[in-house]
């Protein structure tokens, strides 16, 4: 078995990882006063984060988002409103203008749901924001989870995991004709003289007809930095892997040290035949780092979170996510009497992975809650990322458990030791945001999106 091999110039990426709502995955840390989580309907604290990440030099701000509820926690959603789980949740696209203008070279990435907008409408919006902030935006491709999400955008619930799949691959081909192939790179001429802003002889209709949606064109939009912005996805199915490897230039994973190989390797067969290389990727995992200047310091951190997480808001969210209602267990339940024989696979298999000395369901919801924190000292932290990375992910998206204190303690304790091994940036690179992250501005020719493009 050949290990993964990396390009000699490898760093990793870091993004700050956030949502505009109240409480994004540690659930009921909101109600802690050093956290500005409740704060989230102002400006001010969006732009302190955008500062404090740029100061960090940190690759990315990227803003988490959902469409829909998590409504079958006791079969409503009654307590996501209660607990503030990802309700109420804004637009994140509206914040990035706002952040782009306190900062020069921090990137944004958002999300948006396949669902949710119609292609061409959708389109204009990513070249708006591509040119407002000179290319440092990137989309975060998703096709929805949650049922409510489906039921609210017009079908009549959620479609299907093979049909979100082929209206996403369908969504990114308009997308592509639109930003890649309707404006020639030389269409927009500016000449005063002649009163000639755009060469109409060289901006096209795309005539797009297929089985979900019906688009003439042309776009509205002239060609933005990147035209096309970076492109990232998450999906860990057969079907997700399939369709990250046809598209994404970033890809979320989750996936333990050891196993980041084998998905490393699973991407690059992928991609391979698909004629892409795994150079034109990065696999992105997730971390939630609680830091202190020693380790003692950050078990205390630890221990203190863990005192005011949420374990009515974690079944929520951990019911939503699978689909599975969980509000009938009482988190009260010792362990040691469970009744597996009684319940879904998934909850066997929580109880059967619960670490030594846990008592309760309760118990293990909360484990189960702080399960991607990484504690430590500034050092062990840094020793950690080191290992995921020579392991094979190329970046972490960093979830709080506070904001902005998560980030401010990583990028002053964590980053200055990641810099001072060469692992992480200590300065920007100039450029759009995919050249800072691969060196070319444009999708390369290998892309799929390519074959749209206009001489």
């Amino acid at each position: 078995m050949t290990e993964p091999r990396f390009a000699p110039n490898r760093r990793m990426i870091l993004n700050a990882f956030s949502m505009n709502c109240v409480s994004h995955i540690q659930q009921g840390l909101w109600v802690r006063a050093d956290s500005r989580q409740t704060e989230y309907l102002q400006l001010e604290p969006w732009l302190e984060l955008a500062r404090i990440a740029e100061a960090g030099c940190l690759d990315s701000l990227f803003l988490a988002d959902v469409v829909g509820l998590y409504d079958n926690y006791q079969g409503s959603a009654d307590t996501s409103f209660r607990q503030a789980v990802q309700v109420p949740v804004n637009d994140p696209m509206l914040l990035i203008p706002a952040m782009a203008t306190v900062t020069e070279q921090l990137s944004f990435a958002f999300t948006s749901s396949v669902l949710q907008a119609h292609p061409f409408t959708f389109a204009r919006q990513l070249s708006t924001l591509d040119h407002l902030t000179r290319g440092r935006i990137a989309w975060n491709v998703v096709t929805s989870y949650l049922p409510n999400a489906g039921s609210n955008l017009g079908f009549d619930g959620l479609p299907d995991h093979e049909e979100r799949y082929a209206r996403a691959e369908e969504y990114l081909e308009v997308v592509y004709k639109l930003c890649e192939g309707s404006w020639s790179d030389d269409a927009v001429i500016i000449d005063r003289v002649e009163h000639v802003y755009a060469d109409p002889s060289k901006v096209r209709q795309i005539n797009h007809r297929g089985p979900r949606y019906e688009v003439q064109g042309p776009h509205l939009s002239e060609p933005s930095p990147q035209r096309t912005p970076v492109l990232f996805q998450a999906g860990m199915s057969d079907r997700g892997r399939d369709f990250a490897s046809s598209n994404a230039e970033c890809i979320f994973v989750v996936a333990s040290t050891r196993g980041t190989a084998a998905i490393r390797r699973d991407f690059e067969k992928r991609l391979n035949s698909k004629n892409r290389s795994i150079s034109e990727v990065k696999l992105i995992g997730g971390v939630a780092p609680i830091v202190g200047g020693t380790e003692k310091e950050a078990i205390d951190k630890k221990n203190d979170y863990l005192e005011q997480l949420s374990v009515e808001g974690g079944l929520v969210h951990m019911s939503g996510n699978t689909g599975v209602d969980l509000g009938d267990i009482d988190p009260s339940t010792p362990l040691d009497g469970f009744d597996t024989e009684r319940v879904q696979g998934l909850i066997k298999n929580l109880i059967d992975s619960a670490p030594p000395g846990t008592r309760t369901f309760g118990d293990l919801i909360r484990s189960n809650l702080a399960g991607a924190w990484l504690v430590g000292s500034d050092e062990q932290v840094a020793n950690e990322l080191q290992n995921r990375f020579d392991a094979g992910l190329d970046g972490f998206n960093l979830t709080y458990s506070v904001t902005p204190g998560t980030f401010v303690d990583f990028i002053d304790g964590v980053l200055p030791i990641l810099q001072k091994r060469g692992l992480a940036q200590s300065e920007y690179t100039p450029g759009t945001f995919r050249e800072k992250l691969f060196g070319y501005p444009r999708l390369p020719r290998t892309h799929p999106a390519t074959v749209h493009r206009q001489p």
